[in-house]
């Protein structure tokens, strides 16, 4: 089993696929239900998770960060430092 070396990278394998594949399990359910209420209803989560998940990892993203818990050297461009 393979362990990314950040959190940031633990992070992101975590909630990119997860997202994928709910939106994809959704649309097998639509394409088998079909019917107006189910797929408003289909539409409401696969809306609700493209809302939550993403603002959960920058939270979780940003409290690994002030907890000095990302390797700084890693970063491309560090947004949050004090200038």
């Amino acid at each position: 089993m393979l362990r990314f070396p950040d959190t940031l990278s633990r992070m992101h394998a975590a909630t990119k696929p997860q997202v994928l594949g709910v939106l994809l399990l959704l649309l097998g359910v639509g394409l088998r239900l079909r019917s107006p209420a189910d797929l408003g209803m289909i539409v409401l989560v696969g809306v609700f998770q493209l809302a939550t998940a993403p603002v959960a990892a920058q939270m979780i993203g940003r409290a690994a960060y002030r907890a000095g818990r990302v390797d700084r050297n890693l970063l491309d461009v560090d947004e949050l430092a004090d200038r």
